[in-house]
C-alpha cells in the first residue's frame, strides 16, 4: 500500500474519488471539493492548503482517501480549538500548522474516511505517524459519521469530542400544517404569528435549482452571502467564482430561494440537498426585514423538505433559536490526535469535562422542544 499527499484534488479523477463514496451527500463529492480549490476559496493566502491523504494498492488503484488541509489558523472549522492554540502559544509550542480532515466552511456530519474500514485504518495510522516528521502539531477529524467513529475509537492516541447541533426531522408530515399540528398550542401560535408578519411585507419566495439561475442572479446571491460577513467586519470565505463553478458541476444538488419584494430581489438562502436531507448553508439580505431570516432559512426549508419527502433538515451549526421551531438537539463527533504528550494530556482532561457538559446541555435542550408530549421526539 502506498500513501500519498495530494496538493490538489485535480491529481485524482472524479470517478476514482467518487467511487469511494457510499451515499450522495454533495459535500464529499469531487465536484464540490474541487470547486473550493478551483474557485480560489482555498489555497495560497487563505490559510487552507489542500493536503488530501490517499492510499493506493500496488496496481495504483485508489483504496482509501481523506479530504484534508494544512491549516495556519482555526477559522471556518466550527469545532473550536482556539484555547488549545493559545495554550500552546503561551507554552512556546507551535500549534500551527496543523492537519484538518473536514469539509471547509461546512459544519455538516458525513464521511471523512473514504473506502473500506481496513484501508482507512491503514491510511489514518500512516498519516498520524508522519505528523512529527512534517512538523505538524496535530490531526483533527471533524463532524464524523459512524463509520469513521468506529475506525477512530479503536486507534491509540485519539481524543473524542462532542458537539451539539439542531436538526429538523420529518415524522411523516403530509404538509406544513400537519407539522404545526404536532406542536403545542402556544408554539404553534408563535410560528403562525412570525409567518403572518412576513406575509405582511409583501414578499414572495421562489425556489430554483442550480442550473436555473442566470449569472446576474448569481451575482445577487453572492452579494447577499458576502454581506453577512461584511456587516461583521469579516471577509467572506467563498469567492464569487465558487457559486458559478458549483452550478456547472453539481447543479442537481443546489437549491436557492430568491426573495422578492414586488419585482425587487431583497434576500436569498442557499441550500444543498441529497436524496435524504436538505442542508441550509448560506443566507443574506440587503436590508433589514423583521422575521424574514426565520421564514427564508427555516420555515421555507421545512415546507420544502416535507413536499420533497426528505427525512432531515440540517440548517447549520449552533442556534438555540432553532429549538422552538422544531429542530432537535443532535450530538456531533470530532476526533483529535495531538503529537505533544503534555498538550494531549491537558486536552484529554478538558474533553472529559466538556463531554459531560455537552450531554447535559443536549438533554436540557430536548426538554425545550415545542412538540406536544405525545408527538415528542427522542433527543440526540
Amino acid at each position: 500500500m502506498i500513501v500519498e499527499y495530494l496538493y490538489s484534488l485535480a491529481q485524482v479523477s472524479a470517478e476514482q474519488w467518487n467511487g469511494l463514496l457510499v451515499d450522495d451527500q454533495p459535500f464529499l463529492r469531487h465536484e464540490f471539493l474541487s470547486t473550493l480549490e478551483d474557485s480560489g476559496s482555498l489555497g495560497q493566502g487563505t490559510g487552507w492548503q489542500p493536503a488530501h491523504q490517499i492510499l493506493k494498492d500496488e496496481q495504483g488503484r485508489l483504496r482509501a482517501a481523506m479530504p484534508a488541509y494544512l491549516k495556519a489558523h482555526s477559522y471556518g472549522e466550527y469545532v473550536f480549538d482556539w484555547a488549545w492554540a493559545d495554550a500552546c502559544r503561551r507554552a512556546g509550542i507551535d500549534y500551527y500548522p496543523k492537519l484538518l480532515a473536514a469539509v471547509p466552511f461546512s459544519p455538516v456530519q458525513g464521511a471523512r474516511l473514504l473506502g473500506e474500514p481496513a484501508a482507512c485504518a491503514t491510511l489514518l495510522d500512516a498519516t498520524t505517524g508522519s505528523l512529527a516528521g512534517l512538523e505538524l502539531s496535530s490531526l483533527h477529524v471533524n463532524f464524523t459519521d459512524p463509520k469513521a467513529d468506529a475506525v477512530l475509537q479503536d486507534r491509540d492516541g485519539w481524543l473524542a469530542r462532542l458537539g451539539c447541533q439542531f436538526h429538523w426531522h420529518n415524522r411523516g408530515y403530509r404538509d406544513y400544517g400537519d407539522f404545526l399540528a404536532a406542536l403545542t398550542s402556544r408554539k404553534r401560535k408563535q410560528l403562525r404569528k412570525e409567518r403572518d408578519q412576513v406575509a405582511g411585507l409583501g414578499v414572495s419566495f421562489e425556489w430554483r435549482k442550480g442550473d436555473e439561475l442566470s449569472e446576474a442572479e448569481w451575482d445577487f446571491v453572492y452579494a447577499c452571502y458576502a454581506n453577512t460577513y461584511e456587516v461583521r467586519g469579516q471577509d467572506p470565505y467563498l469567492t464569487r467564482a465558487f457559486f458559478s463553478l458549483l452550478a456547472e458541476r453539481l447543479p442537481e444538488a443546489i437549491r436557492v430561494v430568491l426573495v422578492r419584494q414586488g419585482s425587487r430581489p431583497v434576500a436569498m438562502a442557499f441550500y444543498l440537498k441529497d436524496d435524504d436531507t436538505l442542508y441550509g448553508r448560506y443566507w443574506g439580505c440587503l436590508q433589514e426585514f423583521d422575521q424574514l431570516h426565520f421564514e427564508t432559512c427555516f420555515y421555507q426549508g421545512i415546507e420544502y423538505a416535507i413536499a420533497e419527502g426528505l427525512q432531515r433538515f440540517d440548517a447549520g451549526a449552533q442556534g438555540e433559536h432553532k429549538l422552538i421551531r422544531g429542530f432537535e438537539p443532535t450530538l456531533t463527533h470530532s476526533w483529535h490526535y495531538l503529537v505533544h504528550p503534555g498538550l494531549r494530556a491537558a486536552v484529554a482532561e478538558f474533553l472529559d469535562q466538556e463531554r459531560e457538559g455537552v450531554q447535559a446541555y443536549a438533554r436540557r435542550a430536548a426538554e425545550a422542544l415545542p412538540y406536544r408530549q405525545e408527538d415528542g421526539a427522542a433527543p440526540c
